[in-house]
């Protein structure tokens, strides 16, 4: 058994080992189930109580809504209270809190911080929050917010533990597929209320009515297949992704954890071994 060391010098079992993830969108989600893999398993997310998580088939934030949610093999099931964690843990599921103000972080301390909120910002994460804090993305600086920072912007950078310093600044452009890129995004043309007509996995033309804010049509900017799409009832700003369209019109993608969430993952876990001298 691998043995780490805490803050007191104290030796502890890699397994023990707790850990704590702010946000429960596709990209935390594949971080969780890398370190899952990892048989690092003691692992809470927190979200807020209405996830705007959009890729919400690989999105362990789904689990406020429907309870439970399967993720390649990996189960997270919504936890009431952080007194269900251990609960959970028992099971091998990973417990997700509706716990917009980090209060379990107090009822439950971490060994290891993961701020996955992805904002761009700093939303409250601080270096002394455990003995491993990790900022992704934007907004944070090694060394002063978090111990390290994660780099998320794709190119040779992605997935870089950066140990001075932060993140490349964000461009908001998406990744562009076959040639799409901020046209293949689905925003909100109004605030309100989302209601949905389709679902992840449908397949749309360009023009077709996806769903409706309040009298405001919703429709799709190209034709495919939709990859993302939040949960319907979410109240949106003017302007929020809402979802986005895959124009390679292949279904198996809105259920497969992304090759960007699979590296970020691999950045923790790098993170998490180093820090400990596993």
């Amino acid at each position: 058994m691998k043995i780490a060391k805490e803050k007191t010098g104290n030796p502890r079992a890699v397994k023990d080992l707790i850990i704590a993830v702010k946000g429960g969108g596709d990209l935390a989600t594949g971080i969780v189930c890398r370190l899952y893999r990892a048989r690092i398993r003691n692992i809470y997310v927190m979200e807020a109580p209405m996830p705007t998580a959009v890729r919400r088939k690989v999105a362990f934030a789904q689990a406020l809504y429907q309870d439970r949610i399967q993720v390649e093999g990996v189960t997270a099931c919504r936890a009431r209270t952080p007194g269900q964690i251990p609960a959970a843990w028992e099971k091998g599921h990973i417990p997700v809190l509706a716990d917009p103000g980090w209060e379990s972080l107090k009822a439950s301390p971490p060994d290891i911080l993961i701020d996955a909120v992805i904002a761009k910002k700093n939303l409250g994460t601080r270096i002394s929050d455990a003995a491993l804090v990790l900022g992704l993305g934007p907004g944070f600086e090694a060394g002063r917010d978090v111990h390290r920072v994660i780099e998320t912007k794709r190119g040779h950078s992605l997935g870089q533990v950066i140990t001075s310093g932060s993140a490349l600044e964000n461009t908001s452009v998406p990744e562009a597929v076959m040639g799409y890129s901020s046209e293949r995004v689905i925003r909100a043309p109004a605030p309100g209320t989302y209601r949905t007509l389709l679902h992840i996995g449908d397949r749309v033309s360009r023009g077709q009515e996806i769903g409706r804010i309040g009298n405001q049509p919703v429709t799709a900017p190209i034709s495919g297949v939709i990859r993302g799409l939040v949960h319907d009832g979410v109240a949106l700003a003017q302007g929020k992704k809402l979802g986005d369209v895959d124009p390679r019109d292949d279904v198996r993608y809105c259920s497969i954890i992304s090759d960007k969430a699979r590296a970020l993952g691999g950045a923790v876990l790098e993170a998490v071994l180093e820090r400990f001298n596993l």
